[in-house]
C-alpha cells in the first residue's frame, strides 16, 4: 500500500510541477519565456566560469580512486555500517555521493546491475543518490563562481546533511522494504 502511494506520488511529481510553475507565473503576470531564457543567459556564463573548478575535482576524484584509498576506506568502514544496517556494497556510493555526481551514478549503476533494481541494496542506493547531494561539487563549484574563500561552517552542515540522508535512506529503507 504505501509503496505503491510513493510510486503513484513519484510518477505524478515531475509533471505537476511543469504545470503549475507556468500557470502560477501566468497568475503573478511573469513572462515565463522571457524569464527563462534571462536565467539559460546566466547559467552559461556561469558554466563557463565553474569549469576550471570542475576539472579541478573530477581530477581530485579520479586519484583518490585510483590511489586504492576509496578501497581503504570501505574496508575501514565495513564493520560499522554493518552495524546500523547498511550493506558494505554502498559504502562506496556515500562516500563518492558527496564528491561527484556521475562518479555516484556510475556506482549506483553497477549496484543496480549487480544486484537488481529492487532488490534492498539498489533501493537503499537509489534513495542515498536522492537524499544526498554533490557536497564538494557543490561547495567547489558555486563558491569558486562567486569568489567565496572563507565557507566558514558550509563544509561540516553540508556533510552532516549528507550523512543524515545515509542514515534516512538506510532506517527508511529497511522499515519499508
Amino acid at each position: 500500500m504505501f509503496e505503491s502511494v510513493i510510486n503513484g506520488i513519484s510518477a505524478l511529481a515531475i509533471p505537476i510541477v511543469i504545470v503549475v510553475i507556468p500557470v502560477y507565473a501566468y497568475f503573478k503576470k511573469v513572462k515565463v519565456y522571457e524569464v527563462f531564457v534571462e536565467g539559460a543567459k546566466e547559467g552559461f556564463q556561469i558554466g563557463v566560469k565553474i569549469i576550471p573548478f570542475l576539472v579541478a575535482i573530477l581530477a581530485a576524484i579520479g586519484v583518490f580512486r585510483a590511489s586504492g584509498a576509496m578501497d581503504l576506506l570501505v574496508k575501514i568502514l565495513g564493520p560499522v555500517t554493518d552495524a546500523i544496517g547498511m550493506p558494505a556494497e554502498l559504502i562506496t556510493m556515500a562516500i563518492m555521493r558527496p564528491l561527484s555526481g556521475s562518479g555516484a551514478l556510475g556506482v549506483m549503476t553497477e549496484l543496480v546491475n549487480t544486484h537488481g533494481a529492487d532488490s534492498m541494496i539498489g533501493r537503499m542506493a537509489s534513495t542515498m543518490m536522492g537524499s544526498t547531494e554533490t557536497t564538494f561539487y557543490v561547495l567547489a563549484v558555486y563558491f569558486g563562481s562567486v569568489s567565496i574563500k572563507n565557507e566558514r561552517h558550509a563544509v561540516p552542515a553540508a556533510l552532516l546533511a549528507d550523512l543524515t540522508g545515509i542514515i534516512a535512506a538506510v532506517f527508511i529503507c529497511n522499515m519499508v522494504f
